[in-house]
């Protein structure tokens, strides 16, 4: 297990916490990552930015009024290729999915507005 100290990067520490964990852990390995909060985004952000590079995301906490915590597993070759074509098929269907929603909601919106003009000739021919 290692602990870095990020805190020093501000908001700009993933960069540096990817290379950490792909030079610095063995595979099967525990980093903990200690960087400072700010707007609370890099929270998210760190957490999505280990679920993109394949590794396992054990821990995310709080450590003081400022300060957050991550602890990360680095995994083996073979898996995060496979975590990254799941996450290829997935990120496809999610936009796919995506399309047809908008597709389906503009659709309703030009029946919407074809029954107001339908609505609106009615009463002017009444």
């Amino acid at each position: 297990m290692k602990r870095y100290d990020l805190r020093h990067l501000h908001d700009d520490f993933y960069d540096r916490m990817v290379e950490l964990i792909d030079q610095g852990l063995q595979v099967d390995e525990v980093g903990i990552f200690l960087f400072e909060v700010g707007d609370y985004a890099s929270i998210q952000k760190s957490a999505d930015v280990i679920k993109q590079t394949g590794h396992d995301l054990m821990n995310s906490l709080k450590f003081n009024e400022v300060d957050w915590t991550i602890v990360v597993k680095k995994v083996d070759e073979d898996t995060i290729k496979e975590r990254a074509a799941a996450f290829a098929i997935a990120q496809k269907e999610a936009e796919e999915k995506a399309a047809e929603e908008a597709k389906l909601a503009a659709e309703k919106e030009a029946e919407k507005a074809k029954k107001l003009a339908e609505k609106a000739a009615t009463k002017e021919e009444a």
